[in-house]
Protein backbone atom coordinates (compact mmCIF):
# COMPACT_ATOMS: atom_id res chain seq x y z
CA UNK A 1 0.00 0.00 0.00
CA UNK A 2 2.81 2.41 0.88
CA UNK A 3 4.62 1.61 -2.36
CA UNK A 4 1.44 2.16 -4.39
CA UNK A 5 0.81 5.50 -2.71
CA UNK A 6 4.38 6.61 -3.32
CA UNK A 7 4.23 5.57 -6.98
CA UNK A 8 1.00 7.52 -7.42
CA UNK A 9 2.56 10.60 -5.86
CA UNK A 10 5.64 10.45 -8.06
CA UNK A 11 3.55 10.00 -11.19
CA UNK A 12 1.21 12.81 -10.13
CA UNK A 13 4.18 15.13 -9.60
CA UNK A 14 5.33 14.51 -13.16
CA UNK A 15 1.92 14.80 -14.82
CA UNK A 16 0.73 17.87 -12.93
CA UNK A 17 4.08 19.62 -13.47
CA UNK A 18 3.93 18.86 -17.20
CA UNK A 19 0.26 19.62 -17.86
CA UNK A 20 -1.17 21.56 -14.95
CA UNK A 21 -4.18 20.60 -12.89
CA UNK A 22 -6.92 20.92 -15.49
CA UNK A 23 -5.21 19.05 -18.32
CA UNK A 24 -3.87 16.26 -16.14
CA UNK A 25 -6.04 13.16 -15.86
CA UNK A 26 -6.33 10.53 -13.16
CA UNK A 27 -6.19 7.83 -15.83
CA UNK A 28 -2.78 9.02 -17.07
CA UNK A 29 -1.45 9.31 -13.52
CA UNK A 30 -2.70 5.82 -12.72
CA UNK A 31 -1.18 4.41 -15.89
CA UNK A 32 2.22 5.95 -15.21
CA UNK A 33 2.22 4.71 -11.64
CA UNK A 34 1.18 1.17 -12.56
CA UNK A 35 -1.85 1.40 -10.27
CA UNK A 36 -5.56 1.46 -11.03
CA UNK A 37 -7.86 4.46 -10.73
CA UNK A 38 -9.49 3.04 -7.61
CA UNK A 39 -6.13 3.34 -5.85
CA UNK A 40 -6.23 7.14 -6.25
CA UNK A 41 -9.60 7.30 -4.50
CA UNK A 42 -8.40 4.93 -1.80
CA UNK A 43 -5.19 6.80 -0.98
CA UNK A 44 -6.16 10.41 -1.73
CA UNK A 45 -9.92 10.64 -2.06
CA UNK A 46 -10.04 12.75 -5.21
CA UNK A 47 -8.00 14.63 -7.81
CA UNK A 48 -7.92 17.84 -5.77
CA UNK A 49 -6.32 16.20 -2.74
CA UNK A 50 -3.88 14.30 -4.94
CA UNK A 51 -2.86 17.61 -6.53
CA UNK A 52 -2.14 19.19 -3.16
CA UNK A 53 -0.16 16.21 -1.89
CA UNK A 54 1.76 15.98 -5.16
CA UNK A 55 2.89 19.60 -4.83
CA UNK A 56 3.89 18.99 -1.22
CA UNK A 57 5.88 15.94 -2.33
CA UNK A 58 7.58 17.87 -5.15
CA UNK A 59 8.42 20.72 -2.79
CA UNK A 60 9.99 18.40 -0.21
CA UNK A 61 11.97 16.61 -2.92
CA UNK A 62 13.28 19.99 -4.06
CA UNK A 63 14.32 21.01 -0.54
CA UNK A 64 15.98 17.66 0.03
CA UNK A 65 18.03 18.11 -3.14
CA UNK A 66 18.93 21.71 -2.21
CA UNK A 67 18.62 22.32 1.56
CA UNK A 68 17.80 25.98 2.29
CA UNK A 69 20.80 26.41 4.59
CA UNK A 70 23.11 25.63 1.68
CA UNK A 71 25.30 23.55 3.96
CA UNK A 72 26.26 26.49 6.18
CA UNK A 73 26.54 25.70 9.89
CA UNK A 74 24.04 27.26 12.29
CA UNK A 75 26.81 29.12 14.09
CA UNK A 76 28.40 30.57 10.94
CA UNK A 77 28.50 34.36 10.52
CA UNK A 78 25.20 35.76 9.14
CA UNK A 79 26.86 36.98 5.92
CA UNK A 80 28.13 33.45 5.25
CA UNK A 81 24.70 31.98 5.93
CA UNK A 82 23.09 34.54 3.63
CA UNK A 83 25.43 33.59 0.81
CA UNK A 84 24.73 29.88 1.34
CA UNK A 85 20.96 30.49 1.45
CA UNK A 86 20.96 32.57 -1.74
CA UNK A 87 23.10 30.00 -3.57
CA UNK A 88 20.84 27.13 -2.48
CA UNK A 89 17.72 29.04 -3.56
CA UNK A 90 19.16 29.73 -7.02
CA UNK A 91 20.27 26.12 -7.42
CA UNK A 92 16.82 24.88 -6.44
CA UNK A 93 15.08 27.15 -8.93
CA UNK A 94 17.54 26.31 -11.71
CA UNK A 95 17.31 22.54 -11.18
CA UNK A 96 15.72 20.94 -14.25
CA UNK A 97 14.22 18.27 -11.99
CA UNK A 98 12.41 20.87 -9.87
CA UNK A 99 8.77 19.98 -10.44
CA UNK A 100 7.29 22.26 -7.78
CA UNK A 101 8.53 25.22 -9.84
CA UNK A 102 6.26 24.21 -12.73
CA UNK A 103 3.32 23.55 -10.41
CA UNK A 104 3.51 27.16 -9.27
CA UNK A 105 4.10 28.60 -12.74
CA UNK A 106 1.07 26.78 -14.11
CA UNK A 107 -0.97 27.99 -11.14
CA UNK A 108 -0.01 31.58 -12.01
CA UNK A 109 -1.06 31.04 -15.61
CA UNK A 110 -4.27 29.14 -14.83
CA UNK A 111 -5.14 29.47 -11.12
CA UNK A 112 -7.09 26.79 -9.29
CA UNK A 113 -6.69 28.16 -5.78
CA UNK A 114 -6.04 24.64 -4.54
CA UNK A 115 -2.41 25.24 -3.56
CA UNK A 116 -2.77 28.51 -1.67
CA UNK A 117 -3.03 26.98 1.80
CA UNK A 118 -0.42 24.24 1.38
CA UNK A 119 2.08 26.69 -0.12
CA UNK A 120 1.51 29.06 2.79
CA UNK A 121 2.05 26.23 5.27
CA UNK A 122 5.28 25.04 3.66
CA UNK A 123 6.77 28.39 2.64
CA UNK A 124 6.06 30.31 5.86
CA UNK A 125 8.66 28.47 8.00
CA UNK A 126 11.32 29.13 5.35
CA UNK A 127 10.29 32.77 5.15
CA UNK A 128 10.57 33.12 8.94
CA UNK A 129 14.06 31.62 8.85
CA UNK A 130 15.14 34.13 6.21
CA UNK A 131 13.57 36.98 8.15
CA UNK A 132 15.52 35.89 11.22
CA UNK A 133 18.74 36.01 9.23
CA UNK A 134 17.84 39.45 7.87
CA UNK A 135 17.15 40.71 11.39
CA UNK A 136 20.61 39.58 12.48
CA UNK A 137 22.09 41.72 9.73
CA UNK A 138 19.81 44.70 10.33
CA UNK A 139 20.07 44.69 14.12
CA UNK A 140 17.40 44.33 16.77
CA UNK A 141 16.28 47.94 16.36
CA UNK A 142 15.00 47.27 12.83
CA UNK A 143 11.24 47.43 12.38
CA UNK A 144 9.18 44.43 11.34
CA UNK A 145 8.34 46.23 8.11
CA UNK A 146 12.01 46.77 7.23
CA UNK A 147 12.78 43.12 7.96
CA UNK A 148 9.88 41.94 5.83
CA UNK A 149 10.66 44.30 2.96
CA UNK A 150 14.35 43.35 2.93
CA UNK A 151 13.55 39.63 3.01
CA UNK A 152 11.14 40.08 0.10
CA UNK A 153 13.75 42.03 -1.85
CA UNK A 154 16.42 39.34 -1.41
CA UNK A 155 14.13 36.46 -2.40
CA UNK A 156 12.74 38.43 -5.36
CA UNK A 157 16.26 38.85 -6.72
CA UNK A 158 16.57 35.08 -6.66
CA UNK A 159 13.16 34.19 -8.06
CA UNK A 160 12.36 36.77 -10.73
CA UNK A 161 15.33 36.25 -13.11
CA UNK A 162 14.97 32.46 -12.83
CA UNK A 163 11.28 32.64 -13.70
CA UNK A 164 11.97 34.86 -16.70
CA UNK A 165 14.86 32.79 -17.99
CA UNK A 166 13.48 29.31 -17.38
CA UNK A 167 11.54 27.58 -20.15
CA UNK A 168 9.59 24.31 -20.17
CA UNK A 169 11.28 21.41 -21.88
CA UNK A 170 11.06 22.01 -25.59
CA UNK A 171 10.06 25.65 -25.06
CA UNK A 172 11.64 28.25 -27.32
CA UNK A 173 13.09 31.57 -26.26
CA UNK A 174 11.12 34.51 -27.59
CA UNK A 175 12.90 37.47 -29.17
CA UNK A 176 13.73 40.18 -26.64
CA UNK A 177 13.43 37.94 -23.58
CA UNK A 178 16.07 38.07 -20.90
CA UNK A 179 18.69 35.33 -21.22
CA UNK A 180 18.91 32.53 -18.70
CA UNK A 181 21.41 33.14 -15.91
CA UNK A 182 23.94 30.35 -16.32
CA UNK A 183 26.69 31.44 -13.93
CA UNK A 184 24.77 30.94 -10.70
CA UNK A 185 27.84 31.44 -8.50
CA UNK A 186 28.55 34.86 -10.00
CA UNK A 187 24.91 35.89 -9.74
CA UNK A 188 24.75 34.68 -6.13
CA UNK A 189 27.78 36.84 -5.35
CA UNK A 190 26.03 39.82 -6.94
CA UNK A 191 22.84 39.30 -4.94
CA UNK A 192 24.80 39.02 -1.70
CA UNK A 193 26.92 42.12 -2.37
CA UNK A 194 23.90 44.15 -3.46
CA UNK A 195 21.76 42.96 -0.55
CA UNK A 196 24.44 43.50 2.10
CA UNK A 197 24.96 47.05 0.88
CA UNK A 198 21.22 47.68 1.08
CA UNK A 199 20.92 46.07 4.50
CA UNK A 200 23.80 48.16 5.81
CA UNK A 201 22.15 51.33 4.51
CA UNK A 202 18.87 50.43 6.22
CA UNK A 203 20.74 49.57 9.42
CA UNK A 204 22.56 52.93 9.47
CA UNK A 205 19.33 54.79 8.78
CA UNK A 206 17.63 52.98 11.66
CA UNK A 207 20.51 53.72 14.03
CA UNK A 208 20.45 57.43 13.15
CA UNK A 209 16.67 57.55 13.57
CA UNK A 210 16.89 55.82 16.96
CA UNK A 211 19.60 58.21 18.19
CA UNK A 212 17.59 61.22 17.09
CA UNK A 213 14.49 59.93 18.84
CA UNK A 214 16.46 59.37 22.07
CA UNK A 215 18.00 62.83 21.81
CA UNK A 216 14.59 64.41 21.36
CA UNK A 217 13.17 62.44 24.25
CA UNK A 218 15.99 63.45 26.58
CA UNK A 219 15.71 67.11 25.63
CA UNK A 220 12.09 67.30 26.79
Amino acid sequence: AARTRNNLLKAACDVFAEKGYRDATISEISARSGANIAAVNYHFGNKEKLYVEAWRCAFKDSLQAHPPDGGAKAGAPPKERLRAHVTATLQRLADKNNREFWFVQREFANPTGLLEEVIRQEILPLQKQTEGLVRELLGEQASERDVRFCETSIISQCVNPMVVGKKPQGGKKEKGERPEIKDLAAYADHIVRFSLAGLEAVRRETEVKTKNEKRQKNSK
